[in-house]
């Protein structure tokens, strides 16, 4: 059921829970929205009350009581970027008392705690937007339409690569960062999972495999160069009701820092998505390459739009099963292998790991549709295999 529409040119009072790390980008943006006159930052939820120069303006209402700060604020939209264990929690506890809700990806660390945060959110008949913004991009539907007309034959697979670089620091930027799992609870931080989690969902978007019914198996090959619990260094490919292939190959210990990407095979063609960048770039026989940019519809504007005029949600609990049955898999795969010294070593100065190779494996990955261990990475363990086998109801 569509929630009750609010008259336009009404701010809708925000809660952002969660307003540092990351959540500086919701703070900023919220503002933005603010200064249009959409919406209006009513509260923030933290343990530590934020300063007026961190919250970008005056300050507003704050408590670390998350249902009495909606309560107290009349709140009509919640945002949630905290830690991934508490996503579930906090989603129900805002729909529960009819609060719509943005909510960070990866939207939960299981795909029980998943199935239990859309199964409260549509029984509550609240709007939930998941945060996956490069689905906000008008790429992803022209790409769709370019697919649909044929302009490089029929699709062959879908490749991504992510190579990006990370400081020690950045996995001791959190009690849960790096972990698989923090006191008896799932956290499923990684590569896949968290920092690169947009290469994975926006694989499937253009895959059109973003429900969880339309996965039919999964292969992962976990691994770690860094003193953490999680992956750092991975690879997911995953096959699709429909037969088709999406592989995903992701690293934090890149040598030099990349923009990642999308890439859809054809027969006759391909078209390249760096998804950050709102950047395509088409590639097809009989033609020179032609390149094009986009623009992207904010996800927290979309979500306003669709309380005051209906818009249809670009990125609903729903469309993101696929990219949480991936979550799963990574889950429940062995715990991520230890790559051997030989196979990493620290940069001076940088206080950071490296994976000398990395990159080009990365990218050969998203190139061919193949694994690390196929591409002859010696370091890579053989695929772990996860048939479909959760419940998609």
């Amino acid at each position: 059921m569509t929630p009750p529409r609010t008259a336009p040119g009404t701010p809708l009072p925000v809660v952002l829970a969660g307003a540092r790390g990351h959540g500086r980008w919701h703070v900023a943006n919220i503002r933005r929205l603010e200064a249009e006159g959409i919406v209006r930052l009513a509260g923030i939820c933290e343990l530590t009350p934020l300063t007026e120069e961190e919250s970008g303006g005056e300050l507003p209402e704050q408590s670390p009581d998350f249902g009495a700060l909606l309560d107290s604020t009349g709140a009509r939209i919640a945002v949630i970027c905290t830690p991934i264990p508490t996503h579930t929690d906090l989603a129900l506890a805002a729909a529960g008392r009819g609060v719509h809700i943005l909510l960070e990806k990866p939207p939960a660390p299981s795909y029980a705690e998943y199935r239990r945060m859309a199964d409260g959110v549509a029984a509550a008949r609240v709007a939930c937007q998941i945060g996956f913004q490069s689905l906000g991009s008008h790429a992803v539907p022209a790409i769709r339409e370019l697919v649909a007309e044929g302009a490089v034959g029929r699709v062959t697979g879908i490749g991504g690569a992510g190579a990006w670089v990370r400081p020690e620091e950045y996995f001791r930027r959190a009690p849960w960062a790096g972990r698989r799992r923090l006191n008896g609870v799932d956290v499923v931080d990684g590569a896949l999972t968290n920092p690169l989690a947009h290469a994975v969902a926006t694989a499937l978007a253009l895959a059109d495999s973003t429900r969880a019914e339309d996965v039919a198996g999964i292969e992962t090959e976990l691994l770690r160069a860094n003193d953490i619990e999680s992956d750092d260094t991975s690879c997911v490919r995953v096959t699709t009701a429909r037969g088709g292939s999406v592989t995903v190959a992701a690293t934090l210990c890149a040598e030099r820092a990349d923009e990642p990407y999308v890439l859809v095979h054809g027969t006759s063609g391909r078209i390249t998505f760096w998804y950050k960048q709102d950047r395509v770039l088409l590639q097809r026989a009989g033609h020179g390459p032609q390149e094009m940019r986009f623009d992207r519809t904010d996800l927290l504007e979309n979500l306003v739009a669709h309380l005051t005029d209906g818009a249809p949600l670009l990125v609903t609990p729903d469309r993101t099963g696929a990219f949480m049955q991936v979550v799963e898999a990574i889950r429940k795969a062995p715990d991520p292998a230890p790559l051997p010294d030989g196979a990493w070593h620290r940069v001076p100065g940088e206080n950071r790991r490296v994976v000398p190779g990395i990159d080009g494996l990365v990218a050969a990955a998203a190139d061919t549709l193949s694994l690390y261990s196929e591409l002859g990475a010696l370091w890579a363990p053989p695929a772990h295999h996860l048939p479909k086998e959760v419940s998609t109801r």
